[in-house]
């Protein structure tokens, strides 16, 4: 590989472009008319423009990315995370094209796409799963007749896709055909896809993902756990490495569950198993693999020392492992570091993370010792409706659990944003709840925690800055008048000395 194209935007393009200058390679953006004037686009050696914001007609546009591969003379390609990066005919038209696709084959994607397709193969390779009813074609009648066997309360799930579309919790059998309606609606319309499946609910579980990497001498690494439970809306907040539920013979299970299932997927590069855990039994169970790297992978590497990225670009050009023994073998004895990132997202908590869009007025990311932000906004940048709502990614490692919580704390109250509405304010106070401090969570705390939770008040002080930030010339109208001061200033905290 010579030349790698970045088919994305936002902070992972960033992240991969300038992994792959280090690896020295030359590097190609692409971008939509929305961000032009991007952070990627500039730190990139070269830039082709895809078309208009929607993201169908640019960041979705497979022969859009191809032709632009074409132009550039770019020989391989790296999808990010999202768009195009877990789209088997995107993977196998780079191949067709003469192009480096940097992540598993189309047809490892193909095996694990679908939940109902992941499952069976999770079976096959003795990997545990939750109790349900998973097979193509499935009828209502069938997933009614198994939730009945199973006992409620079961969860439906749409097959394809993820991030909680087509997700539907079902207490009783009354509430079976309304919910099953409204999954597959949702299923169908954000997936083009309608198979569903069933499956028995575990209450207030953990979310752990296993992060690994495989070459084609089908040697698998798993680069330990991530806890990933804080999520709102099946979207993950706060991940941390390793877990505080971890347990050595816990995590010898999982890592052996992992070899076998990306063996059986026969998949090559990084990606992610994520399973759920039973904290009341201890036992865990397969849920999906993310075939893809993830947004979370920055805890990885802080525990860790491996370049996830660099690795994925080695792999992709047919070098095998060769890292220490001891992450091969997931040996827990490497862990020397306990790492937390938060993403700051353009959403507010008060009301129920809706989304905020406007121009970064100020931005000031935190440093320090053990303190990364992996960004791809600066002051002037606009944030758009068009895409994904996350900003940054705050990480603080230390040598202990309680010392990466207390370093990533101080790191958001010192990381400042005008401009938009923003989490960060929630996220300090998450991290400062007694959930978080004990570790005793589930996927279910952020929406319990959120139910208590009140913004801050604004420093008066900071209510006049916004004023003077947002003055308009003569005969405009002002940011501050349409939004009003108090809107644009969430992300600073009174915060006593």
């Amino acid at each position: 590989m010579k030349k790698l194209l970045v088919a994305n935007r936002g902070e992972i393009a960033v992240r991969v472009i300038r992994a792959a200058q280090e690896h020295g390679l030359k590097t190609v953006a692409v971008a939509s008319e929305a961000d032009r004037n991007a952070k990627h686009v500039r730190l990139a050696d070269e830039f082709v423009l895809l078309g208009p914001p929607e993201a169908a007609q640019s960041y979705l546009n497979i022969p859009k990315v191809l032709a632009a591969a074409a132009e550039t003379g770019a020989d391989a390609i790296h999808p990010g995370y999202g768009f195009l990066s877990e789209r088997a005919e995107f993977a196998e038209a780079c191949v067709a094209a003469g192009i480096t696709f940097v992540g598993p084959s189309g047809a490892a994607m193909r095996r694990l796409g679908s939940k109902i397709g992941a499952k069976t193969i999770a079976v096959q390779a003795e990997v545990p799963v939750v109790p349900g009813f998973f097979r193509d074609g499935a009828t209502e009648a069938e997933l009614l007749e198994a939730a009945n066997s199973i006992g409620y309360p079961v969860l439906l799930k749409a097959s394809a896709g993820g991030g909680g579309r087509g997700m539907r919790r079902v207490g009783s059998a009354a509430e079976f055909h309304d919910a099953f309606q409204l999954a597959q609606d949702e299923a169908n319309n954000a997936f083009g896809d309608p198979a569903m499946m069933v499956e028995k609910l575990i209450e207030r579980p953990r979310h752990i993902e296993v992060q690994f990497l495989a070459d084609a001498a089908g040697n698998v690494a798993p680069l330990f756990e991530r806890e990933c439970s804080l999520q709102r809306r099946h979207q993950k907040l706060i991940e941390e490495a390793p877990s505080s539920r971890a347990e050595t013979p816990w995590w010898e299970a999982m890592a052996a569950a992992t070899r076998r299932l990306v063996r059986a997927a026969e998949y090559v590069n990084a990606g992610t198993v994520e399973f759920i855990v039973d904290d009341a039994t201890g036992g865990f169970y397969f849920l999906e693999v993310n075939a893809r790297l993830q947004v979370e992978h920055p805890v990885t590497e802080m525990i860790t020392g491996l370049d996830l990225v660099r690795w994925q670009l080695k792999i992709a050009a047919g070098e095998l492992l060769d890292i220490p023994e001891d992450l091969m073998l997931g040996n827990r004895a490497a862990i020397k570091n306990h790492s937390i990132e938060a993403r700051l997202v353009a959403e507010d908590p008060s009301k129920q993370f809706r989304p905020s869009v406007g121009k970064i007025l100020f931005w000031h990311p935190p440093t320090g010792p053990g303190v990364r932000v992996d960004s791809g906004i600066d002051t002037g940048t606009e944030v758009s409706p068009y895409y994904d709502s996350l900003l940054a990614k705050v990480i603080a490692t230390g040598e202990t659990r309680e010392i990466a919580r207390q370093k990533l704390a101080a790191a958001l109250r010192e990381t400042h944003l005008l401009g938009l509405k923003t989490n960060l304010a929630f996220l300090i106070d998450l991290l400062e709840s007694e959930a978080f401090t004990s570790g005793r969570f589930h996927t279910g705390t952020v929406a319990e925690f959120l139910d208590e939770w009140s913004a801050p008040p604004i420093p008066p002080e900071i209510g006049l800055l916004v004023g003077k930030a947002t003055t308009a010339a003569p005969g405009q109208t002002s940011q501050k008048q349409k939004l009003g001061a108090w809107d644009l200033a969430d992300g600073f905290r009174n915060v006593r000395a």
